[in-house]
This record gives C-alpha cells, sequence and structure tokens, in this order.
C-alpha cells in the first residue's frame, strides 16, 4: 500500500511574512499603503494622553485598516472582527497579528465622529489627484436601512402614556389578585411567577415614564409636524420601504458619473428624502464645478427643492412623480413589473369616488354647457374663472332641479346642508400666470437632450448601492444614534472609494 506524506492542514507554527499577504492590485494593499502614508491621522493620535503614563494603546490607523476591510469581506460586527483578527491571514497582516479586542473595535468605531468627515475628505482628495472625478454630472440616492432600534417602541408622548397607564393598571389589578391568592391555599411556584409578572409589568412603566420625562417634548419635523419618537433610538424614524415599514436611517450619496466615485455621504433619521436634496448639494460646493449637473429621482422633487437649487445656481435635472407616465418609452413598463406579494404589499387600495365626478357631467366646450347625471341643465356660473392660476369654466345647478333631486346622496357630500352642486372644468393655466419651477423642469426633462442626461443617472447611482448592499453585506446599520450611523455609512463609502482606487491602479 502507497505511504503518503502527513499534510497538517492546522499548523500551528509557521514562517509567514505578513507584509507579502497584501499583494500589490488587492483592496487590502491600497488601503495598507494609503493610510501608511497618504491619510493624516494626527487628530486620532491627538485622543490620547498616554505619552508619559497608562498603557500603550492600538494605532488608530491599524485599528481603522481592519475595520474597513471586515467591511469590504461583509463582516461587520466587532465580535466577527475580532475572531478574523485571530484566524484570517489578511486580517493578521493589517493588524500585525496584535488581535485587539471587540469591545476595543466598538468603542473605536462608535466614537470616529467629525474625523471620520475629514479621513473620506483626504481620500477624496486622492481620488480627484488620479482622476477619478469627472465633475460633469452627479447623482443623488439614497437607501433606507433598519437600524438597532425596536419598531415596536415607537410613538407619540400620548401614545407612550397610553402604554404606561395600561401597564400600571394591568399591575395593580394583578397585585389585587395576587394579595386575594395570599388567603388561599395557592402553589408556590405560580405565586412567584405572578410576582415575577408584576415586577416586570411595574419596571416596563417605570421605564416609560422616565423616558417620558427625559423627552419633555414631541420629536417634530422640518415643517413642525409631529413625528414618532423611538424609545430605543429617538434619532431614528419609521420609514415605508418596498418591504413593509422599518425603524432605521436613509443614507444618501452623491456620486460622481465619470468612475462612480462617491463625494458625499450622510445619513438620517428621516424617510423624506425632499428634506435630504438640499443639504446634500451644500455639501458638495467643494467639488462642484460650473458646469456640473446634479440628478435625482422623483423622491427628491419638490418646488421648493428646485427654488432652493435656482438660488444657490446649481444645475440639476430632477424628476418628478408623472415623469414616466409622459415618456413613451415607458409604455409598457407594468408588463414587467412583479405581482405584488401579499406578505409585503402595503400600499393603499385605491379608494373610489363616492360622489358623482365632473366626467360624470355631460360638458360640451363648443355650446359651453353641462348637464348632469340626472339629465338638468346647469347654469354657467363663469367663463373665465381663476383657481390656482389656472383658468376654469363654472357651472351651477338650479334650486328647482338640485333640492328634490333624487340624485342628492349621490352628487353631494354634504346633501343636507349643500343646496346645488358646482361643477368646474380647467382650461389649462392662465398666460398671465409665471410659470414655477417645476414646470420649467418638466419641460426641460421631457426634452430629448434632458431624457438622455438623466438616463445616465441610473447607471452612475444604482450600481453604487447594489455595492454596498448586496456584494458588502449592508443590509442594517449596528449602532444607535444619528452620529454614529453617519460614521457607519461614511465607512462603507470610504471601502466603495478604495475599492476604486485600487482597481484603477493606486499603489502599484
Amino acid at each position: 500500500m502507497a505511504r503518503y506524506k502527513h499534510i497538517d492542514v492546522s499548523p500551528r507554527f509557521l514562517v509567514v511574512d505578513l507584509k507579502r499577504q497584501l499583494l500589490p492590485g488587492t483592496f487590502e494593499h491600497a488601503l495598507d499603503h494609503l493610510l501608511d502614508h497618504e491619510i493624516d491621522l494626527s487628530a486620532l493620535d491627538a485622543r490620547y494622553k498616554n505619552d508619559e503614563t497608562g498603557a500603550s494603546a492600538y494605532p488608530p490607523a491599524m485599528l481603522l485598516k481592519i475595520v474597513l476591510f471586515a467591511y469590504s469581506q461583509g463582516v461587520i460586527g466587532s465580535r466577527p472582527i475580532e475572531r478574523v483578527c485571530r484566524e484570517h491571514i489578511t486580517f493578521i497582516a493589517l493588524s500585525g497579528d496584535s488581535a485587539p479586542h471587540f469591545t476595543t473595535i466598538a468603542g473605536f468605531v462608535s466614537t470616529l465622529g467629525e474625523d471620520i468627515a475629514r479621513i473620506f475628505a483626504q481620500v477624496l482628495f486622492i481620488c480627484d489627484r488620479q482622476g477619478l472625478i469627472g465633475r460633469e454630472m452627479f447623482a443623488i440616492d439614497g437607501v433606507k436601512l433598519p437600524s438597532n432600534a425596536s419598531k415596536a417602541k415607537s410613538g407619540t408622548r400620548s401614545d407612550f402614556e397610553r402604554q404606561a397607564a395600561k401597564l400600571e393598571a394591568a399591575a395593580q389589578s394583578m397585585l389585587a389578585r395576587h394579595r386575594e391568592s395570599d388567603e388561599r391555599d395557592v402553589e408556590p411556584d405560580l405565586a412567584v411567577k405572578e410576582a415575577k409578572r408584576i415586577e416586570r409589568l411595574a419596571r416596563d412603566a417605570a421605564q416609560i415614564r422616565g423616558w417620558l420625562a427625559d423627552h419633555p417634548e414631541e420629536r417634530r419635523g422640518v415643517k413642525g409636524s409631529i413625528r414618532k419618537s423611538n424609545r430605543t433610538d429617538n434619532e431614528s424614524a419609521k420609514m415605508a420601504t418596498s418591504k413593509g415599514v422599518i425603524q432605521g436611517y436613509t443614507g444618501v450619496a452623491a456620486v460622481d458619473g465619470k468612475h462612480q466615485i462617491i463625494v458625499c455621504a450622510q445619513a438620517h433619521g428621516t424617510g423624506s428624502e425632499q428634506e435630504l436634496l438640499v443639504p446634500v448639494v451644500a455639501a458638495m460646493k467643494d467639488v462642484l464645478a460650473e458646469n456640473s449637473l446634479i440628478t435625482a429621482d422623483a423622491g427628491y422633487h419638490s418646488e421648493a427643492n428646485l427654488k432652493a437649487l435656482a438660488g444657490m445656481k446649481v444645475d440639476a435635472l430632477i424628476a418628478d412623480n408623472g415623469m414616466r407616465s409622459r415618456d413613451e418609452r415607458f409604455s409598457t413598463q407594468d408588463r414587467h413589473k412583479q405581482a405584488p406579494d401579499p406578505l409585503y404589499d402595503k400600499s393603499n387600495t385605491e379608494k373610489k369616488a363616492t360622489t358623482y365626478q365632473p366626467s360624470d357631467f355631460t360638458y360640451d366646450a363648443q355650446a359651453r354647457t353641462c348637464v348632469c347625471p340626472a339629465g338638468k341643465s346647469l347654469y354657467s356660473h363663469g367663463s373665465n374663472c381663476l383657481t390656482n392660476g389656472y383658468v376654469s369654466i363654472r357651472f351651477q345647478g338650479a334650486q328647482r332641479d338640485c333640492v328634490p333631486c333624487l340624485h342628492r346622496d349621490r352628487c353631494l357630500r354634504t346633501p343636507e346642508k349643500t343646496k346645488t352642486r358646482q361643477v368646474a372644468f380647467f382650461q389649462g393655466k392662465a398666460a398671465t400666470t409665471p410659470g414655477s419651477h417645476t414646470d420649467r423642469m418638466k419641460k426641460r426633462i421631457d426634452s430629448s437632450a434632458g431624457r438622455a442626461l438623466y438616463g445616465e443617472r441610473f447607471a452612475t447611482a444604482e450600481p453604487v448601492f447594489g455595492n454596498l448592499r448586496y456584494n458588502k453585506g449592508l443590509d442594517r446599520f449596528t449602532f444607535r444614534g444619528q452620529a454614529k450611523v453617519d460614521t457607519q455609512w461614511k465607512l462603507f463609502c470610504l471601502v466603495h472609494n478604495i475599492e476604486k482606487l485600487a482597481h484603477h491602479g493606486y499603489a502599484q
């Protein structure tokens, strides 16, 4: 029988040159060279005061290396990062076989704060130096991701007041029954269980009362409307997605069209994309050129945003909700849509009108006459009426026809108060009405040149989010608080930009 050499697949002692494990052209080699020779980390060094006393600390450059490389491999939690630093040769090479504790890793990431923004800007400068930023077209888009917060603990202050009252009432009721049972012979185990339940209800109610005392004001949006608070992460928000409602944050990225470099990354605790457009554009002021074009989808469209961009003298193409309905190229889009899943489809069913609409009336534009569904002629109430800048022709029914009419319940919203029905037929915008920013944007985006420019947005922004979400495994934020979540989002966007540097020959 043949004899073979023993192959040990789990050797304990190896002579390995760690530096040679970082091969030129790879992400880890570019990352190692970048943080050792290019990026100024003096702000992180200033955190430590152990030059004379205290234990030695892990170098911030090393911690940042292993965190960014872990995110590039889909390893997000601090405990898994600690494990791979002991077991994975590339992590061992980046960390110098130091294997920092998971609490050290978690504390480092959660306290980066404004320092990560400065590091992001330095990497962006290097990308520009390598010729990866074109400054011709930028695409702004966002992704809504759940965070480390409980959706069940969301509500307004009045909601929390009711919850606390119900818990206190339940605890009092159980306590009364518990006292009654003391007079009878009750199994000891049942009595202990009931006492624990009473204690838990009282503790939960006390937590809610304590939270209400610490947060005396309602959380409000930009326009002053009340937004639901969250007792685990009050800076996160409930937001609707295609997979239902989540409790989380919106990660926004502005992507350059030349090589898909992320030039701005922000995370916000709101599901309203309209609120995020102007802050992102303002943060891009150092990157924008005179001929730069910004594109965004319909979620960022509003008259106020277009007006603000015009005031900032920023050229933009922002779609409105009816853009695709006006584009003949999307006429067959419904046939390609996936059938809605009843487990995830949370969209509201279309409500049918309960009263007669203008389309139910017979209107003759030439004769300027109108007949109601009951067959009665209406009187012309005005032929050149202005309503919000639109010209309309109004008609009104006669009391002798409307009061005894059998169709009153279907024709009038409040038949007990309203005597006659009025109906208006709009003819278009008045010539004297100045064009809005939205009207001008519609004309531009519907032109052949506008469609061609806006079409580039899809190939610019969507692959970036596909890389972050699918390739990097970013399916949720693991921190709480807007500052920490914003740090984690910037770290993932840093990974994307450093990958671009590595793919284009940086440090080879």
